[in-house]
């Protein structure tokens, strides 16, 4: 999952994120590169481990957690992932594999009620303890009980798994929720209703499996420091520095160590995208994402790649009753706000690269009509950039709410792109709306992610990559009061057609489609939000890299399982 999903389509692992959605940063931090600073330390790295199997790789910003369900941005799914397993796992191309549960084996009743997993019996934890049905059990209770406020939890469970919404609401023990291990090796869960996607959900890091002992252990320390992590996936960290970076090697006692190709993972933190680009040149990175004129300078490159995405980004309007100005809950200023800015310049000067301009939240090519195949997507231009449309509604949102002048401030991250995409929305919104000034705040990522959970902002540009392959992964996120709606948007009727394709349309699939087209529709005519782009990743990457061409379609954005370095 990817926004957090996220992965707030804010990463890639960041342009963003895509709340695997998730949530994504607005910057590529994909692997972008490693700072300067640390270059002695980096140059000694690459002495110490010369012909292992090590990919070096950069972000824009730290992890936010490596707790998983506390994970809600892509860079934090993307690592839980790796250092996790849970009932089955994203494979090249998103095809979903057996993990701790052999696939092929799973029942499933035939009223899609009960699902009964049957777990491998080599599995361990890093410390050799074997991973067991309880630990699921464990996991999955962990994850709903609202003393630990997981911000995915009650979004992916409540509604779905039985019991799940009175255990979040504490009308009932976390023991409670409907998840059994008759056996070791045997895990039972039990759903309110039918989930058409349920298959992705076992694939996903709120999902994971916890060994109890452990985390009670840690306490408070758990997930904080590489001692305070137990891993049972194909890597485990060794070092975690703040702002410098995290080491991740091997994990030996993985079931399917044999057939994990990479001795380990490093990942190094730097925001400026020039000095990511220098280092890849020198030698230093395996992998680099590109932005603004660097993709110009370089799609003649035999190692340029263009890689396609459904994370979706978006500029987010705060309506929150409690928190939003009385202009930003008027339909006018909305939309004038939506449709004043150049989306096809926005990703020239921003990116260079070749994202797609779009009018909509729900990515095109990712998921098809039941019966005729269709995409999704079959056109909508009521957000298109019009300047004239836009000065119109603003001048009648000025008549309705009487003001001449305002100041709003533009929430951003902290990397180069980050505060591109600041300069860029300041001057567009501020030359085509006369009267608007626009003061830029950037923040650090997890410090921006906090601020949007609280609805403490007015304006804001992330995204959104699916958490699983199915429309409701975006159409759920405006729903009123939602886990994910940190921009106070409601509509009655938006919130029947989805509640109806999370419900009673579960197992009719043309009008749960149709539904759900409907409701963004609904959404896109509220200026919910201002759609801006679907985006694409341009990197550069060594000819020796294998397994990293293309993103998961939904998810954590890649597999490091099945990365190779063939040099």
């Amino acid at each position: 999952m990817r926004q957090t999903k996220l992965f707030l389509l804010v990463l890639t692992f960041i342009l963003t994120l895509v709340l695997a959605a998730c949530s994504f940063e607005n910057d590529n931090n994909n692997e972008d590169a490693q700072d300067s600073s640390q270059q002695q330390d980096t140059e000694e790295q690459s002495e110490g481990s010369k012909g292992d199997k090590v990919l070096r790789v950069a972000s824009t910003s730290d992890i936010p957690t490596m707790d998983p369900i506390l994970a809600e941005d892509n860079v934090s799914i993307q690592y839980t992932d790796t250092v996790y397993e849970g009932l089955y796992r994203l494979a090249p191309e998103g095809e979903i594999v057996s993990g701790i549960a052999k696939k092929e084996e799973t029942e499933v009743s035939e009223d899609e009620l009960t699902y009964t997993f049957h777990l491998r019996e080599d599995a361990q934890w890093e410390n050799g303890d074997p991973v067991t049905a309880q630990d699921f059990v464990y996991g999955w209770q962990r994850a709903i009980n609202p003393d630990n406020k997981s911000f995915y939890a009650n979004y992916l469970m409540s509604g779905k798994l039985k019991n799940a919404a009175e255990v979040y609401a504490g009308d009932i023990e976390p023991s409670e929720l409907a998840v059994s291990a008759p056996d070791d090796h045997t895990f039972v869960v039990e759903l309110e209703k039918p989930v058409p996607y349920f298959e992705s959900y076992a694939a996903f890091p709120t999902f994971l499996p916890m060994n109890q002992a452990f985390v009670e252990e840690q306490g408070d320390d758990f997930a904080l420091a590489p001692e305070n992590i137990l891993s049972n996936g194909p890597f485990k960290m060794t070092e975690w520095n703040a702002e410098a970076g995290w080491e991740l090697e091997k994990n030996e006692n993985y079931w399917d160590a044999e057939n994990v190709a990479l001795d380990g993972i490093s990942v190094k933190v730097i925001k400026e995208a020039d000095t990511a680009l220098s280092n890849y040149e020198v030698g230093e990175l395996d992998r680099v994402s590109l932005s603004g004129a660097q993709v110009k300078d370089n799609q003649t490159s035999p190692e340029f790649n263009s890689l396609a995405e459904t994370s979706v980004f978006w500029m987010k309007m705060n309506q929150a009753s409690e928190s939003a100005s009385e202009e930003m809950q008027n339909l006018n200023f909305r939309k004038a706000l939506a449709k004043a800015f150049d989306k096809q310049a926005y990703i020239d000067v921003v990116y260079g690269n070749d994202s797609n301009p779009v009018n909509f939240f729900v990515p095109e090519n990712f998921v098809e009509h039941p019966e005729t195949g269709e995409d999704f997507q079959t056109g909508s231009d009521v957000l298109a950039y019009d300047v004239e449309a836009a000065k119109e509604a603003w001048n009648m949102a000025k008549e309705e709410l009487g003001f001449e002048e305002i100041t709003l401030s533009f929430l951003s991250g902290d990397s180069d792109v980050a505060k591109n995409i600041s300069e860029f929305m300041k001057t567009e919104l501020e030359k085509n709306l006369e009267g608007l000034t626009i003061e830029a705040v950037n923040v650090p990522w997890a410090q921006q992610l906090e601020i949007m959970r609280e609805q403490d902002y007015e304006l804001a540009v992330s995204g959104w990559g699916p958490d699983y392959k199915d429309a409701i992964s975006f159409v759920d996120l405006w729903i009123t009061d939602g886990e994910n709606n940190d921009i106070g948007y409601s509509n009655q009727e938006y919130d029947e057609l989805v509640n109806a394709a999370k419900g009673e349309l579960a197992t009719n699939p043309v009008e749960r489609f149709e539904a759900m087209q409907e409701a963004e529709k609904i959404a896109l005519e509220d200026a919910a939000i201002a759609p801006i782009m679907q985006r694409k990743t341009s990197v550069l990457a060594k000819g020796y890299v294998k397994g990293m061409d293309q993103l998961n379609p939904f998810g954590n954005d890649y597999s490091f399982k099945y990365v190779d370095l063939e040099k």
